[in-house]
């Protein structure tokens, strides 16, 4: 895992102002506020059911909020145009669906659209970024084959290439590791970190597995209840109170030998309520 430089005055800042979230009568996030750090990978963790997805689709427009709202670049983002967002905001929910048969180079070439028009249609621009994206998550030579004839991690390095192409310089990613199991998830997470680091991005991503949200991830951003108890580069919030408070999990934590971060060791769940019901998670000011 690398260090991204420090971002120009040119990165593009993406943050939210007092949101509630939910759904219908169910309120699932209120009163948070966030400011997402330019140029380096952040993901949210949290308990099943406290926010995490929510709020990530809130931060791409997808969801929007009850009250508050989300800022990019000093704007209300439900101000923007829809094709302005998508040009610096480019989102990969959890699990996308993509139309029966449709190829590797046909998926991808949709993450071009926001940059055309009805007198702007397809140039050698979109396909050379559609080329690039492709031979940068390595799939160039499965362009022409079906979605569906594809294996878990490469369909995933395909909805990644389509993301890429979209060229935006804030990528969200939703769960990019469902489904998977633990070698391609690495695969998925080695790629996106590479990405990250040789193309500068911002990238926030909500994963459930926390060793593997510790070691890809500069900073983290942990939730409970709708709430954000505590944010901060791994080494500096990661700690058994944590682990035990926000998930009820007994664990020991140690030092990865291949990455030196935090690495948790469970011991076993408490027989409390579920973490992202209860509301005694205390906030950790880091």
């Amino acid at each position: 895992m690398t260090t991204a430089p420090a971002p120009n005055s040119d990165t593009h800042r993406l943050a939210a102002e007092d949101i509630s979230l939910g759904y219908g009568d169910r309120v699932v996030i209120d009163g948070l506020t966030l400011e997402i750090a330019p140029g380096v990978i952040t993901t949210v963790i949290g308990p099943n059911g406290c926010g995490k997805s929510t709020l990530l689709r809130s931060l791409g427009r997808l969801l929007r909020p009850q009250q508050g709202r989300i800022i990019l670049d000093g704007k209300a983002i439900s101000a923007l145009k829809t094709k302005d967002v998508a040009r610096v905001v480019g989102m990969l929910p959890q699990t996308p669906v993509a139309p029966e048969g449709l190829t590797v180079a046909d998926l991808v070439a949709r993450g071009r659209h926001p940059h055309q028009s009805w007198f702007r249609q397809w140039s050698a621009t979109d396909e050379s970024e559609v080329l690039t994206a492709l031979e940068h998550t390595g799939i160039a030579d499965l362009a022409d084959r079906s979605l569906d004839e594809l294996s878990g991690g490469q369909r995933q390095r395909a909805w990644i290439s389509m993301a890429l192409a979209q060229g935006t310089d804030i990528l969200l990613l939703d769960e990019p590791t469902t489904y998977l199991d633990l070698a391609h998830s690495l695969e998925v997470l080695d790629l996106v970190d590479r990405l990250h680091d040789e193309m500068g991005r911002t990238v926030v991503m909500v994963l459930h597995d926390l060793n593997l949200a510790i070691r890809y991830s500069d900073r983290l951003i942990v939730m409970c209840a709708g709430r954000i108890v505590a944010q901060g580069a791994p080494g500096d919030i990661i700690d058994a109170e944590l682990l035990r408070e926000v998930f009820g999990l007994e664990a020991t934590v140690l030092e990865d030998p291949v990455s030196g971060r935090p690495m948790i060791v469970p011991i076993g769940a408490r027989h409390v309520l579920e973490s992202s019901r209860r509301s005694d998670c205390l906030v950790r000011e880091i």
